[in-house]
C-alpha cells in the first residue's frame, strides 16, 4: 500500500487523485493534505479521508478549525511554505503528489525528493525551473519522479518496451486553446471568461489561461527535455483540436507510437501512481468508430507568441525559463484580474526576457533568486499600463 500526501488537494487534480483513491483503497492510504484557502472543501476530504496532518500554503490563522480536524483525527497541521516541506517530509509518507500551482510548488517538491519520497509530478514548474537539480537528487536518493501530465504520461507509456536508444524524437500534442480559430486582432478582446472555457480539459485557471496562449505547451516541452533527458531538437509540438492523441513517439525506423484515449486527467493519474501497470477505472472506452477525424498542424509561433519564448528561453537555458516563468505567473494573474489584455501577457514576458542575464542553474536559492527578479520586473512594467 502507498502512502500518500497530496500538495494541492482542492485543485483539479487533486480531487481526481483522491477519486483514483477513493476507488482503490486496498492500494493507497491518505496520510497528509494540503490546500491553499479552500478551508471547508478540505474539511470535507479529512471527514472522508481521514489524514494524520493537514497543511495549508497561506500563513492564516485555522486555529478556529483545531477541534474540527483534530476530531477526524488529524494530528499535525502544518502551514506556509515551510510547513509544506515538513508536511512532505513526514516519515509516515512514502509518495507525494505534488499539484500546487506555480512555483510555489517546486520546494516543498524537491524537499520531498531530498527526503527519498517518490514523487507524482503535477506541478510543471518544478521540472521547468529545476530540471537538472530535480534529476540529480531523484537519481541520488533512488527515487522515482512520474509525471502526471496528459503529454508527458503519454511518452512515459510510449516508451514502455522499446529500446532507449531507437528514439528519434516525442511529438508533443496540444489542443490549440479556445482561440486557435482567431485571429490576432480577435484576440485582443478576448475576456479572462473567454480564456477559460477550455474546448476538450476542465482545468484550474493559470493553466487554463496558459494552455489559451500556448504558454503552457511551452512550459511542456521543457519538462519533456528533463523527464526523458532530451536534446531540444528531439522535442516537437503538434496542434490536435481532437485531444484524442496525448502525445507520440517517433523511433529512428520511421514507427510512430501514439498513446490515446478520452480526454480525463484520471488516467495520467492513476498510471503514475499504479506505473508500470494499467489499472481498470470507470471512465468511459474511447470508441473510435465514432471520431470522425484526427486532424493535426504546426503552431503558428506568430499568432501564439508565448509559445515562441518559451522555445527561445528554452534554448537559451540556465534562468532564462525560471525568469519566462515568473513572469508569466504575474501577467496571466493581472490578466485573470482585469489588469491588462490578452495580448500584453507576451509583451510583458518578452520584457522580462530581454532585460535579463541567465545565470547557470546551480542551487534553488539561484532559482529563487531569478524568479523574484522576473516578476519584479513584471510589477514594474505594470506601473507602467
Amino acid at each position: 500500500m502507498k502512502e500518500i500526501a497530496i500538495l494541492g488537494a482542492t485543485g483539479s487534480i487533486g480531487l481526481t487523485a483522491l477519486k483514483v483513491i477513493r476507488t482503490n483503497p486496498e492500494k493507497y492510504r491518505v496520510i497528509a493534505l494540503s490546500a491553499g484557502r479552500n478551508v471547508d472543501l478540505l474539511l470535507e476530504q479529512v471527514k472522508e479521508f481521514r489524514p494524520l496532518a493537514v497543511g495549508f500554503l497561506q500563513e492564516e490563522d485555522v486555529s478556529g478549525l483545531g477541534t474540527a480536524f483534530a476530531d477526524q483525527g488529524v494530528t499535525k497541521v502544518f502551514k506556509g511554505p515551510r510547513g509544506l516541506v515538513d508536511l512532505v517530509r513526514m516519515p509516515e509518507v512514502d509518495t507525494v503528489i505534488s499539484a500546487v500551482t506555480g512555483a510555489a510548488g517546486l520546494i516543498p517538491t524537491y524537499e520531498a525528493i531530498k527526503a527519498g519520497k517518490h514523487v507524482a509530478l503535477a506541478n510543471k514548474e518544478t521540472m521547468v525551473l529545476a530540471g537538472p537539480l530535480i534529476k540529480t537528487e531523484a537519481e541520488k536518493q533512488g527515487v522515482s519522479v512520474l509525471p502526471v501530465d496528459s503529454e508527458h504520461s503519454a511518452i512515459l507509456q510510449c516508451l514502455q518496451g522499446h529500446r532507449r536508444e531507437d528514439l528519434s524524437r516525442v511529438m508533443l500534442t496540444a489542443s490549440g486553446g479556445p482561440f486557435r480559430g482567431l485571429s490576432l486582432d480577435q484576440m485582443r478582446e478576448v475576456t479572462p471568461a473567454q480564456a477559460l472555457k477550455h474546448p476538450n480539459w476542465s482545468m484550474g485557471q493559470k493553466i487554463s489561461v496558459d494552455s489559451a496562449t500556448l504558454m503552457n505547451k511551452g512550459l511542456e516541452t521543457i519538462e519533456a527535455k528533463w523527464f526523458f533527458d532530451l536534446e531540444w531538437d528531439q522535442i516537437g509540438i503538434l496542434i490536435h483540436p481532437e485531444s484524442i492523441v496525448h502525445s507520440m513517439v517517433v523511433y529512428r525506423d520511421g514507427s510512430i507510437i501514439a498513446q490515446m484515449g478520452v480526454p480525463d486527467m484520471l488516467i495520467p493519474i492513476a498510471y503514475a501512481l499504479s506505473f508500470p501497470s494499467h489499472e481498470k477505472n470507470d471512465l468511459p472506452p474511447l470508441e473510435l468508430e465514432k471520431i470522425k477525424a484526427l486532424t493535426f498542424q504546426k503552431p503558428d509561433l506568430k499568432k501564439f507568441p508565448c509559445l515562441r519564448l518559451a522555445l527561445d528561453a528554452a534554448n537559451a537555458g540556465g534562468t532564462m525559463p525560471v525568469v519566462l516563468n515568473g513572469a508569466n505567473e504575474v501577467a496571466v494573474e493581472s490578466f485573470l484580474a482585469g489588469r491588462i489584455g490578452f495580448l500584453q501577457i507576451p509583451a510583458l514576458i518578452e520584457e522580462a526576457l530581454q532585460g535579463h542575464e541567465p545565470q547557470p542553474i546551480d542551487s534553488v536559492e539561484t532559482i529563487m533568486d531569478a524568479d523574484r527578479w522576473a516578476r519584479d520586473r513584471v510589477f514594474r512594467a505594470l506601473t507602467r499600463v
